[in-house]
């Protein structure tokens, strides 16, 4: 049996909602759910807060982020990079 755990990094598409803090972007990140006994279709959003170091990515850009170990009280993401295009 090994010690080491895989562990596969989470990660998420968003779009940046806010880049007025230095080296920090605020991600809106939105899905999908649906109601477990009206089985409507509904919008949810939340906003995550992720690590930019050099401040490249602004208002309204399509990102993806990962998952890393906490940076700050309220950073625990990272900016990977610009959302493929299909």
């Amino acid at each position: 049996m090994e010690n080491k755990k895989d562990i596969q990094l989470r990660k998420i598409e968003g779009t940046v909602v806010s880049d007025k803090m230095d080296k920090t972007v605020v991600v809106s990140v939105t899905t999908v759910k649906t109601h477990p006994i009206y089985k409507k279709q509904y919008k949810v959003s939340k906003k995550y807060k992720a690590h930019d170091e050099k401040n490249e990515y602004k208002t309204g850009y399509e990102v993806v982020i990962s998952a890393t170990k906490p940076i700050s009280k309220d950073k625990t993401w990272i900016v990977s990079g610009l959302k493929e295009m299909k």
